[in-house]
């Protein structure tokens, strides 16, 4: 569904902290995946270079259902939209703490991440209580 984005979107904090988490995510993920490429001595690969991808794709999602909440007419339609934004930031959560268990120099930026999805889960609230 691509629908051009309400110019009022942009102003909404909930928007610019989902975007702030992308932007993070990524660079977490780009740090990481330097650190985890590498094959273990027998061969295998580190299990936790799959977590770092899917913090980067959880992020992604969640401004589009931001979005689509916001354009949804019919309440119904527009919760399902919110309860897949708070399935995405639980997973979200739940991904970092995994990834602090890997053996990398980047998971020492994972906390800051998971600061600004605390951040997010309050906007997320607020913002809920506004549709």
């Amino acid at each position: 569904m691509l629908y051009p984005i309400p110019s009022h979107l942009s102003d909404l904090p909930i928007y610019k902290k989902a975007l702030d988490i992308i932007i993070l995510s990524r660079s977490i993920s780009t740090y990481l995946n330097q650190d985890l490429a590498y094959l273990k001595p027998d061969g295998s690969e580190d299990d936790h270079i799959y977590f770092s991808g899917d913090i980067v794709q959880q992020s992604t999602s969640l401004a589009p259902e931001i979005v689509n909440a916001e354009l949804e007419r019919h309440s119904d339609k527009k919760y399902k939209h919110i309860a897949s934004l708070e399935r995405l930031t639980a997973l979200l959560y739940k991904n970092c703490k995994r990834l602090e268990k890997s053996h990398s120099n980047g998971r020492d930026y994972l906390p800051v991440l998971r600061s600004e999805l605390k951040k997010f889960r309050r906007l997320q609230h607020t913002w809920m209580m506004s549709l």
